[in-house]
């Protein structure tokens, strides 16, 4: 049962941005403070990379845990009303994500996810530090510094 009527609700969603949330560009300034230059919002590349580094052959998303199904993250809860629709949704989200994500990587680039969550204020320090190095040498970022459902890197 939804707590909002369907025109409340209707304006809600309509209100999510697609481009330069908060996370994104808390990501960008990093990056830019760091001295990295980057393209972003990128349509030529398959899935729209939030910020693409061709100096590195990098392209990274900042994945809202919600929407992109980051499972096992206590910011991804299956909403309670129209479950049908948001199941089909998101499931289909998720699999654009990976047939993406694989195009990319065939195309020789590497690709970064970095989930909402990673960029709370107890843990962004230490994410986006890792996020450097591993622009930098490609290695994925190690389990042992920061624990996440999923890699980060995607790549060979």
């Amino acid at each position: 049962m939804d707590n909002h009527t369907e025109k409340i609700r209707s304006y809600n969603m309509s209100q999510i941005k697609r481009v330069n949330t908060k996370p994104e560009v808390l990501v960008r300034k990093y990056l830019f403070s760091a001295g990295f230059r980057y393209r972003k919002d990128v349509k030529d590349l398959p899935g729209r990379p939030d910020i693409v580094l061709p100096k590195y052959k990098t392209v990274i998303f900042v994945n809202g845990c919600f929407w992109h199904m980051h499972e096992g993250c206590s910011k991804f809860v299956w909403p309670s009303s129209n479950q049908e629709y948001w199941e089909k949704k998101l499931h289909k989200n998720k699999q654009r994500d990976i047939k993406n994500i694989e195009i990319l990587k065939h195309q020789g680039w590497k690709v970064i996810v970095i989930w909402e969550c990673e960029l709370h204020k107890k843990v962004a320090d230490n994410r986006l530090k890792m996020l450097c190095n591993e622009i930098i040498t490609g290695k994925e970022k190690t389990q042992e510094l920061f624990v996440a459902e999923e890699p980060g890197i995607y790549s060979d």
